[in-house]
């Protein structure tokens, strides 16, 4: 009994320090401007990518005018589930559905331009161009995977390329270079002109997040429970950090990281939320939420808080933490479970319940509710400057500030 004591305290304890908060106050902090939107152009009006940016800090700049209460413009019905946001190019806003259907809409009508099957599943957000959308596949008629490029006006093929596992992975566009990674553990850099490999990475397990791209370097985690740093002319391995998240093994990241400040930001399914050295990989802090974290963290510089991470959890409730010591600055309880990624447009961040499938919007420094809507289950929320375009369970709808 006295055996049986002590082995069940040394588990407790060893679970505890490996799952519990983690703080290294005296980690690199790298302070950076916070981004504003480009005056012309346009790259003005345009949401290319998930997450907006290609560190995907999913913040962007709106003015003060684009804030709630806002009135209903158009709602289009795609039918199917929509796990994932739609981009912005132009006037054309593109949606991916859970069914492998992409359809074109014209942003200030919501009536579509073009419809195209590419697939039978899907899970993921193009990225676009002025002349491309790119879409990944989880199943095809082919076989499990494929990556897709169409024109962007008429949603004719460009090319398409067969991979051997199904990916989820909303793709990043940087020039010419497109990235993803697969099911198999593949990450994948294409040449986004014509779909040939330019190389591969394999990881430990699968990749399902977007990669996040900071300084010529991509970041990404993967389901054995690392984050991974490669070069992204090469795909060569900078360093590899481990979660150390469970006591009989490593949580899965399924999130995207946010890459800023000089650390890499993510959740895991261990229930914490982690903060690396993005040109190290050591650890920098975890705090613990209490039950899965698959949504990305949205982060930026808060008035009267500054620089803040904000993230949901399975434990319903929704977190910002401050950037530089993952300390909790304020929760606001949903009730739910809050599966998808947070967005912030100007001083609001959106998020969706899947518990009750609602979205909310919070003010950045105060956690206080500015907006609630009765659709919603994963990511709700992008912009274009002037309204927002919000992702309800099947639909999307244009809401206008009043």
């Amino acid at each position: 009994m006295v055996l049986a004591a002590a082995l069940a305290l040394a588990g407790y304890l060893y679970e505890h320090n490996r799952t519990g908060n983690i703080y290294h106050p005296h980690a690199r902090f790298i302070a950076q401007p916070t981004p504003t939107l480009p005056t012309k152009g346009p790259d003005r009006f345009a949401w290319p990518l998930y997450g907006y940016t290609k560190n995907h800090t999913r913040f962007f700049p709106a003015s003060p005018a684009v804030r709630p209460p806002f009135k209903k413009i158009w709602a289009h019905n795609s039918n199917t589930l929509l796990e994932f946001p739609p981009v912005i190019s132009g006037n054309h806003i593109y949606q991916l559905g859970d069914n492998g259907t992409l359809t074109a809409l014209d942003k200030y009508t919501g009536k579509p331009f073009w419809v195209r099957s590419l697939g039978t599943l899907s899970a993921s957000t193009p990225a676009v161009n002025s002349s491309t959308v790119y879409v990944t596949l989880m199943n095809s008629e082919s076989g499990p995977g494929r990556v897709f490029a169409v024109n962007a006006k008429t949603g004719q093929t460009r090319w398409h390329r067969d991979i051997p596992s199904a990916s989820e992975s909303s793709p990043l566009l940087d020039g010419e270079k497109l990235f993803f990674g697969s099911q198999n553990g593949t990450v994948y850099a294409l040449n986004a002109r014509n779909g040939n490999v330019l190389w591969t990475y394999r990881a430990g397990g699968s990749v399902k997040a977007s990669p996040s791209l900071s300084g010529g370097v991509l970041y990404f985690g993967d389901y054995s429970g690392h984050l991974q740093a490669v070069s992204e002319q090469t795909g060569r391995s900078l360093w590899v950090s481990s979660s150390e998240g469970a006591l009989l093994g490593s949580g899965t990241f399924y999130s995207t990281p946010a890459v800023v400040y000089g650390r890499v930001f993510l959740g895991n399914t261990d229930g914490r939320v982690y903060a690396y050295d993005a040109s190290s990989g050591r650890l920098d802090w975890a705090v613990q939420t209490g039950a899965y974290v698959y949504s990305s963290p949205a982060v930026t510089d808060a008035p009267g808080l500054g620089p803040t991470v904000y993230i949901g959890s399975y434990d319903g409730n929704f977190y910002a933490l401050n950037a530089q010591s993952g300390r909790i600055a304020w929760k606001f309880s949903a009730g739910g479970r809050i599966s998808g990624s947070p967005t912030i447009i100007g001083r609001n961040v959106y998020f969706a319940d899947l518990g009750d499938h609602r979205t909310y919007g919070l003010g950045i420094s105060t956690g206080r509710v500015t907006f609630e809507f009765p659709s919603g289950s994963f990511d709700p929320v992008i912009s274009d400057g002037r309204a927002i375009f919000l992702t309800g369970t099947t639909g999307l709808h244009e809401l206008s500030p009043r």
